[in-house]
Order: structure tokens, then sequence, then C-alpha cells
């Protein structure tokens, strides 16, 4: 699939594919690209994966504000960010981190918790990572 987007479309990347429900299932297909996702873009992306719809009922979107981060090249765009991080394994006696990404170096991410230590956590034990986005802390407003 990821090979059948990158062929036809040079600049999207395929940021994420779910798979939900049993029988009727859905399959979700997260795009980016620089300078954003448009209905278009999702339209011609769909048309291409055509032959899926045979098995899944398909869906293809922006992976949103709260992005998952996936591989480490997500992670390095998300440096300076407020992130949230479940590992497969409990480090320092836990297994969820909220904090700013600060660095992204030799396979660990150093992560500035929102309780005010520091903490490097090896990407390999990361089950589940994402972009945290807190309007609040903006005033409300979306910039």
């Amino acid at each position: 699939m990821a090979a059948t987007v990158a062929a036809g479309f040079a600049d999207v990347e395929v940021v994420d594919v779910q798979v939900r429900g049993g029988h009727a299932a859905t399959l979700t297909v997260f795009i980016d690209r620089p300078g954003g996702v448009d209905f278009e873009l999702c339209g011609a992306v769909t048309r291409a994966l055509d032959d899926l719809r045979d098995a899944y009922a398909l869906e293809v979107s922006s992976p949103g504000l709260e992005r998952p981060l996936r591989r480490v090249e997500h992670f390095a765009r998300a440096v300076g960010q407020r992130v949230y991080i479940k590992t497969s394994a409990p480090r320092a006696g836990r297994s969820v981190f909220r904090g700013v990404l600060r660095a992204v170096d030799a396979g660990l991410l150093t992560l500035a918790l929102d309780e005010g230590e520091t903490v490097a956590i090896p990407v390999d034990v990361v089950a589940k990572a994402h972009v945290i986005i807190d309007f609040e802390d903006n005033g409300g407003r979306c910039e």
C-alpha cells in the first residue's frame, strides 16, 4: 500500500495505517505531505487504493493535529513539542510519559517531563506516541 502511494504521489508520506473492526473492517490510511493534506489529495489517494475496497471500508485522512509518532523522523519533526509516549515496558517505574520532546539522538528520545524531570527513552520501547495539542496553553486560540 505504501509503495502504491509512493509510486503515484512522490511527496506524500503514509504516516500510519489502522485496521478497526472484525467482519466489516475499516482500513484507515493517514497521509501527510509538505504543505498539508486537502480533500482533493485524500480523494486521489483513495482512488489509487481502490483495489483495497473489496476487503475493507477505506478511509484516507490527514493524521490531524495530535499526529501519531511512529518513526524516528516523525519524532525528529516533533522536537520542541509536547508529546505523549507509552512504552512497551516500564521505564523508571512507569509506562506513560508526557512532556516536551527535547532531542532525538542515537535512538534515544530526550523528554522534559511535565513534572520537571528529564528522561531518555529508547525509540525501540515506544509502543504508542503522539503530539499533544493543548489549546488552553494558547489562550484558546488556534494558530
